[in-house]
This record gives structure tokens, sequence and C-alpha cells, in this order.
């Protein structure tokens, strides 16, 4: 997929101001982030959703509005306008920095016209248990997009394009999931059950008028915007086939290795392995234990074993697959995934995915610029959240992964409280590099770079004293304790 050694960024994080400014930040920004060693970007959702000008655009309202129409109470997403989304495309690539657009076509929100057909509940927590009989239920299922009036498409969405909804405007106070009459959940995810509905309104994959949609709209999405690949949203609640044969369709239209990278957020590797067995590894997917493991060692300090940092994880069992990363938008402060990774082990973590061998590593934005924002925690009281930047270290780290990560990689994870590897000597790194991090104390390890009599510094700058390797390439490599020491040959 054309990403080996490349970094990806994820360009925004779910409290990303609604200023409207996003698009011409990235117009500004392309330049130094390609310097830096941000190969890829993965941009947020560009179409317009059901809260205008405030939706991060996973409420999706309508995929053919990037900002060009008066609906929702905007023309412009919360991000910008379709004109200046479409000139940061062609400048990030201008600057060597691939596009990946995030897709959402699990459900659509925001309709225009209620309609009333008959459907049947079901326990919002179990889509196998019925709680009533079926009934005429009124619900807000016809999208008519009066602002765009035809541009693009002319198909307006009715009752019959979904298969399921949370909202019954005759009782509005009953909890249910409203499966639509004729329809059916789809199959069970492996680990949770059926995981078919998630919100608002289902999209109805099978039905033919959806699917000659979406089709459809793919081939305009790229046409118009020329983005080099996708981030699919909410995988565990779509059809994988549908998925599979709408990227295979557009990577055979295009002659384009389109990169796929897909969401599946759980933690059981039964279920990723029946993923990548059924979608014949053409998507990659994001490494959602990796970041578990990140998040439990952050909480755990030095009573957890760093040994087990990869245990479970897709850059282990298939390394080619997986994008590294960690934190997201849905793991940050205040979000419903929240699993946070805490401050200190961050640079242990960034070191983790990208000073090594495997792995396609994602560097979130909120991370690398730092981020304020305000929410109410799931105890209904308000927060006020200060995300550090990391701007200098992933810097740094990507400084050394573009210049020094190359050559053979040799592993010392061989102590609980402190790991290290080696990039040993090659052509084109004739001095090798070594990483070395520790959850407890100050921490030294003998570790082999392969490039013999040669001097080593601290890039991290933590250590002033500089390190000499043997005549035989090895050398006593260190770290402080709760920290990572990078050590490039001078």
């Amino acid at each position: 997929m054309a990403v080996q050694n490349g970094v990806m960024m994820q360009f925004f994080h779910w409290y990303t101001p609604d200023d409207g400014k996003l698009w011409n930040q990235l117009t500004e920004s392309a330049q130094s982030l390609s310097e830096a060693g941000i190969s890829a970007l993965w941009l947020p959702p560009a179409y317009k959703g059901a809260n205008g000008g405030y939706d991060t655009g996973y409420g999706v309202y309508d995929l053919f509005d990037l900002g060009e129409f008066d609906q929702k109470g905007t023309v412009r997403t919360k991000y910008g306008t379709r004109d200046e989304y479409l000139k940061a495309i062609k400048t990030a690539q201008a600057s060597g920095i691939q596009v990946y657009a995030d897709i959402v076509f699990n459900h659509k929100m925001g309709g225009d016209e209620e309609e009333k057909f008959l459907a049947t509940p079901f326990n919002a927590n179990n889509h196998r248990e019925p709680i009533g009989e079926k009934q005429e239920i009124m619900a807000w299922t016809h999208f008519t997009f009066p602002g765009r009036k035809g541009k693009y498409s002319e198909l307006q969405w009715h009752w019959w394009h979904f298969s399921a909804t949370d909202r019954n405007m005759y009782n509005q106070e009953m909890e249910a999931v409203f499966l639509f009459d004729g329809k059916s959940f789809g199959e069970d995810d492996l680990a949770e059950g059926s995981v078919d509905y998630l919100m608002g309104c289902n999209v109805d994959t099978k039905n033919p008028d959806v699917r000659h949609e979406l089709f459809y709209w793919g081939e305009w999405y790229l046409e118009t915007t020329g983005v080099n690949g996708f981030r699919f949203d909410a995988m565990k609640h779509l059809e994988f086939d549908f998925m599979l044969d709408w990227i295979r369709h557009l990577r055979e239209k295009y002659k384009q290795n389109l990169v796929v990278v897909s969401e599946y957020w759980t933690g059981h590797s039964e279920a990723i392995q029946h993923f990548i067995e059924v979608t014949k590894g053409d998507m990659m997917l994001f490494d959602v234990n990796l970041h578990f493991n990140f998040s439990k060692a952050s909480k755990e300090g030095s009573s957890f074993d760093l040994r087990t940092i990869f245990d479970t994880t897709l850059v282990k069992d298939h390394p080619d697959l997986a994008v590294t990363f960690v934190s997201n938008h849905d793991t940050q402060p205040l979000q419903e995934l929240e699993s946070v990774v805490e401050k200190w082990f961050k640079p242990l973590a960034y070191a983790l995915i990208l000073l090594r061998q495997s792995g396609y590593p994602c560097v979130f934005a909120a991370d690398y610029y730092g981020a304020h924002y305000s929410d109410k925690g799931k105890d209904g009281q308000d927060y006020e959240i200060w995300m550090d930047s990391y701007h200098e270290l992933i810097n740094g780290l990507l400084y050394a992964r573009k210049t020094f990560c190359y050559g053979p990689q040799y592993e010392y994870l061989d102590d609980p409280s402190c790991i290290g590897w080696t990039r040993v000597s090659n052509e084109r790194n004739p001095s090798g590099m070594a990483v070395l991090l520790s959850s407890g104390d100050n921490a030294s390890k003998h570790m082999e770079t392969g490039a013999p009599n040669t001097q080593y510094y601290d890039h991290t700058g933590q250590i002033q004293e500089e390190i000499w390797t043997n005549e035989s390439g090895w050398g006593e490599f260190r770290c402080n304790a709760g920290s990572v020491s990078v050590w490039l040959p001078r």
C-alpha cells in the first residue's frame, strides 16, 4: 500500500475548534509537516453533518455537501468550505504528503422529514431480543437535501434505504432499537454479538439503491478530491463484503493502489483474525490492542511487565496490516471510548511506534500540537482538559526515524521494567541506532549496534554523557527512570 517507512498523522481531534479554519491550517502547515517526516494525513469527515458547522462529521447528513450548500444552518462544515478542502488536499500532495479521507457509511442523521412505517422494537443492548410487537412508528428517515437541490445526485433517502433507528416520534421516551419491517440485523460480531446498529438511521447496504449510490459517490468523491486513500469508520458495524467490494471497485476503476485503514474497535484477537480472513488482508487496521497495552502500562507503572507490551497486538501478529497509534479522537479524555495513555508514558509509547521496524505509525494531532477544551464527563460533571504538546519530542523521533531507522532490528525485550532495541548498521546507516526505555528506575543495557568504536549521544537530551561502543560494536546504553533515551551516532 506504499506506506513503507511512512508516518501518518491524524490531523484533528474530537474537540478541534468549530471555527472553520482546519483546512486553511493544513494548507499553511503542509510543507513543515512534510519536512518533519509526516508522509500522510488522515483528515476528518469533510461532508455536512446533522449539526452543521458544529458537527465533527460523524453524524453524517449529506455525503455530497463538502461545505458548498446552505444546509443545517451553514454553508461551511466545522472545518471549512469545499474550496478550502480541495486546496488543502492539493497543497499537501504537492508537499509530498498523501491524504486519506474519513469515510462514514454506517448511518445518517438529521433527516428532513418524518415518515410512517412498520418496525419492531428490540432491546437497545441486545439486538436479538424483541421487546414489543411490530407496530407503526414515525421517524426522521426522509432525506431531501433541500439546499443541494439534486446537484451531483437526485436520490432522496427514505425509510426503506435504512434498516433500523433508535427514535420513534410516537413514543420518544421508549429506549429501543426499531428494526424496520422486512429488514434484519447483520451477522454477529465474534466477540460481542449483534453490533449491526450503532446510531441514527442505520444504512442498509443490501438495498440496491443504496449500493448504487455509495458506489457512485465513491467515484464522485475520488474524482472530486483526488485523495490517496480512506479511513473506514465503525467497520465493526458494517457489512465487510460490501466495503471490500466498494474499495476493490475504486482500485480497479482508477488503477490506483488506494490505501485503506479500517477502524475495527475491539480487543478480541479472534474477531480481528476473522476480519482479516474475510477481507483477505486488503485493508489495514488500527492496532487497538497495542493502544490498550500502552494505556495499561502507563497506569500500572513499574508493575507492568514491559516484556508483554506487544502481546496480542497486530504489529506482532500481522505487522504489514498494523497501523500503530498512541491515542486518537475516541480515546482522548471525556470521550465515550476514553482510555488515556498517561503523560509520563507518551514519550515511551511514541518511541515504540516510531522507531521500530514494523507497523505504520500514526501521530495524533492533540499529542503533536496540544489541546484545550471543556466538556461533560460520564458523571455529568463539567471538566476542563489540557492535553500537553509533544511537538518537539515527536519531531525528534521523526528525525531519528527518517535518518537512522534502517538495517536489521535487534531486540532486547528481556527485562520487566527496561526494554530496548537497536537498528544495526547497514549501507544506508553505517552507525546504527539504539533505543532504551524504562518504566522503573534508571537503567542500562548491553546492546549491539554493529558499529565498532562509535560515539553516540542521547537525542532526547536527557543524558549528557556520551557512550562509545567497543571494538565489536557493543555498548552499555542508558536511560533515566520512567523515560526513553534514543542513542544516535555523533
